[in-house]
Order: structure tokens, then C-alpha cells, then sequence
């Protein structure tokens, strides 16, 4: 059996369509993002791929992602694990605040480092904002120096790669053909990882929403091909 792993971005969301920062904010997926979701199920379903296990982040753009395609694939019954470590990368202050008025304010250059650089952070967020993810019962039982107050690429893979190592990679390992659904930041720290992308190389690559990315591997996990659905 081919060893797999099925990469989806999670759909449009309602922030995305208002080009709002989001990052660990629990926003919804819109309309259009359902509906992409509904694609990328048909299309797994037209492949015939058949699904061992998903992974998922626990924020519900993602987890409806991963449940909607499950639904039109007829898999809802397989198992699914729920970490924080899938989530989006955590944007910091920068939060809820609009894109292109940020731009504005600090200079597309800036705004375009915080977006997309290996290694430059945003403003970090205080502990007492209310959009906090130290104010969430979901982070509870975190302790307070792990959660993020905001983050780069470097550090959401520093968060992401354990979870790969110690949940995703050992059941690939035991030949499962596995779906992460999840987010822009947590999917591109991955494909770093595992296809050994240069940092200064890394800004430059983008994940569309809704639209699966199938990677086949061999036994010691080195990529034999990818392509999208």
C-alpha cells in the first residue's frame, strides 16, 4: 500500500472576505468556504481515496473543513484528532485589524514581512486582550509560557513538528492515509518541514483554500510525488 497524506486548507472564512487578520480568532467558514470544502471532498471521492485518519486544528474553520469533507467522502467515521498545535499561526496584535488599512498605517513592506517572513514577528499581543487565547477555556489546560501572544513561521513549526512527529508520521508509518485539515501558516510549516524548503525560500509559497495537495512517500517518508486534486 502507497504510503499518503492529503494537505487541505481550510476554506474561505468570514474574516478572510472582510481581509481581516485572524490567527487563533474562532471565525467561521462563509458560504464560498463550504462550499470549497464540498469540493474538495467530491474531488477525494472521485479519486478514490480512502481515508484512514484526520487531523485538525481546534478552531471550527478547520474542523467544519475536515468534517464537511469527511461528509461528501461518506468517511465521517473515521477518527479524527483535534490539536492546538494544527492551529493558524497567531498574528498577535495584529488581530481583527483590517489588512489593507495595517498596510496603510505601517507600510506594505512591514505588513508584508509580518505576513509572510520565515522569521519576523508581529507586535505581540497582551496577555489581557480580550481576543487572548489565555482567556479561552480550549487553552486551559496549556501552561501559560506555551501559549503565543503571537507568532512567526519559525515558531508555529517549532509548535507544529512535534504533532507531526508524535501523531501524523507514526500513522503514515503504519500505511493509514491521513487528511490534515487545516490552516495557510500550520500547512506551510509542514511542507517546510518535510520537504526541506531554505527559510529565505519559504515566503514565496502559497496554499489555495479548499483544494487538496496529495503527497505519496516512501517507507522513510521522502516525498515520491505531489499534486493537487
Amino acid at each position: 500500500m502507497m504510503r499518503r497524506i492529503i494537505l487541505v486548507r481550510h476554506g474561505v472564512s468570514e474574516w478572510n472576505l472582510l481581509n481581516l487578520f485572524t490567527g487563533w480568532v474562532d471565525v467561521d467558514l462563509s458560504e464560498q468556504g463550504v462550499l470549497e470544502a464540498k469540493e474538495a471532498g467530491r474531488k477525494l471521492k472521485e479519486a478514490g481515496i480512502e481515508l484512514d485518519m484526520a487531523f485538525t486544528s481546534v478552531l471550527k474553520r478547520a474542523i467544519r473543513t475536515c468534517h464537511i469533507i469527511l461528509e461528501e467522502t461518506d468517511q465521517l467515521w473515521i477518527p479524527e484528532v483535534k490539536s492546538w498545535r494544527l492551529n493558524e499561526r497567531h498574528y498577535g496584535d495584529l488581530q481583527g485589524l483590517n489588512k489593507q488599512q495595517t498596510a496603510e498605517k505601517y507600510g506594505e513592506e512591514q505588513v508584508h514581512k509580518w505576513r509572510r517572513s520565515y522569521n519576523t514577528l508581529p507586535p505581540l499581543m497582551d496577555p489581557n486582550n480580550p481576543l487572548s487565547p489565555a482567556n479561552d477555556r480550549r487553552y486551559a489546560n496549556l501552561q501559560k509560557r506555551v501559549i503565543p501572544m503571537g507568532e512567526n513561521l519559525e515558531t508555529t513549526l517549532e509548535r507544529v513538528i512535534p504533532f507531526w512527529e508524535d501523531q501524523i508520521a507514526p500513522a503514515i508509518l503504519d500505511r493509514k492515509t491521513v487528511l490534515v485539515a487545516a490552516h495557510g501558516n500550520s500547512l506551510r510549516a509542514l511542507i517546510k518541514y518535510f520537504e526541506e524548503i531554505p527559510d529565505e525560500e519559504i515566503m514565496a509559497l502559497e496554499i489555495p483554500t479548499g483544494q487538496p495537495l496529495v503527497y505519496e512517500l516512501q517507507d522513510d517518508l521522502t516525498i515520491i510525488r505531489k499534486y493537487y486534486l
